[in-house]
This record gives C-alpha cells, structure tokens and sequence, in this order.
C-alpha cells in the first residue's frame, strides 16, 4: 500500500509539486529533484530495488538513485520538487487507472512511497531501432499518487476502444498500460526529407488514457542550439 498523501501544485508555467506529509510517510523522487523541506525530513538515497533496478534506470538517462524523503517530525512536514526545466506537473492516481502509468524516460518527478518505479521496454521491435524517445519508458505502478512532469500546455485524451491517434514521440508523456504503443513509418520521399516531423511517428490505440506536452524539452534544446553561434571563437 501507498502512502496516503496530501499534495499542492504551485505555479502556473513554471510548476512544481509540494508534498504534506504525517509523521512516518514518505515520498520517492529522482535524485535532484528536491527544491526545498521543512524540519524532521530524513534522505535515504538508494537503488529503489537493487543493483539491478539502478542499472535498468540509468538506461533510460534516469539517475543511478531514488532518494526517499521520509518525515520523522511531530505534526506536518513538507517537501516540493521541481524539474529541471519550466513545464507542468501532472498528477496521477494509479487507483484511477487500473494501478499502472507508463511515462516517458524524462517524465517521472516524485511519487507516494510505496510506488514501483521501474523500467519498461516497448513491446515492438521498430520502437526499439527507430523510436528516439520513445525507445524506453519507466513503469510506475501501485495504489497511489505519482507526479509526472511536462513541457509547454498538457493535453489528455481518453481513447475509446480501437481509436487510434498518431503523435509525434516526444509529445507523448504517460499513457496507461493498455494503450497499445508503436513507432510508424511517416511513408514517402519529401515527407522523409523534409517534412521537419522525422521519419517517424508514435501510433496510440485504445482503449485507454494518454497524456500529451506541446514543448518536449528536446524539441526546446534543438531551437536552443539551431540559435546559438556556430562558432564562438571568430569575432
């Protein structure tokens, strides 16, 4: 069982998620990812399962480590965190949804204690070879709240059985474990070469959940350094 928790995301544009937690709850969150913590807050950085679990993790460009925040004070303590980069936070409560959220490698901020944060591969092989982003989730399962971060306006769509929808990879933030997921070939020569999409595209079909960010940070990073002087030593 999850620990039961009380939470409040703060801000608009820029979001991060502070935690209320009673004495003997705790929190799991990536390591870094603490923005600030009251008294009687106690760290234990670990594997979250083993060498094993922190070897699977790091291959989705995750941490190493899962720091647990644990309050061991009298009356309320408080913990927040934020991502790396401005965006908004998502929360989910795996009870709503059958127990189990798949997030993009990037996606995954904190979660209730007695979360399973693990690794999911996709379930086809051309996700695999051509997918970028979307080559490896994280699985996030249990009974509680999790908290997944986003770029730019979240989009949710409950598909239907059989719906489909196409979206580009790296706009694809979570989806529960019964969406069907495969990475498509965009098909012909000038959509290839310069259609600005890349050559492929991630195929959702329901029935199930899926969330959606308008600016994947890789998307951000690229127009970042298309920006940026091609060389910084001449003038």
């Amino acid at each position: 069982m999850a620990d039961i928790i009380d939470y409040k995301i703060i801000g608009s544009e820029m979001q991060l998620v502070e935690i209320e937690l009673d004495p003997g709850e705790g929190v799991r969150a990536e390591a870094g990812a603490m923005m600030y913590m009251g008294a009687g807050i106690s760290m234990q950085t670990n594997t979250g399962g083993g060498l094993f679990s922190g070897f699977k993790r790091m291959l989705t460009g995750e941490s190493f480590f899962i720091t647990s925040f644990v309050y061991e004070g009298a009356g309320k303590g408080h913990v927040a965190f934020a991502a790396p980069y401005p965006g908004k936070v998502i929360d989910i409560n795996l009870r709503d949804f059958g127990g189990q959220v798949l997030c993009q490698k990037d996606g995954f901020l904190c979660a209730a204690a007695g979360i399973d944060i693990d690794v999911a591969f996709s379930k086809r092989l051309g996700a695999g070879l051509f997918g970028g982003e979307g080559f490896i989730l994280q699985r996030l399962t249990g009974d509680g709240m999790v908290f997944v971060h986003a770029g730019g306006t979240i989009v949710r769509k409950d598909l239907h059985p059989g719906q489909k929808m196409r979206v580009d990879t790296g706009s694809l933030v979570a989806l529960t474990d019964n969406v069907d997921y495969s990475i498509d070939f965009v098909g012909g020569f000038r959509n290839a070469l310069f259609g600005g999409e890349g050559l492929f595209v991630t195929t959702l079909e329901g029935p199930g959940t899926v969330w959606l960010q308008s600016l994947p940070f890789s998307r951000l990073a690229d127009r970042i350094s298309a920006a940026l002087p091609k060389d910084r030593n001449k003038g």
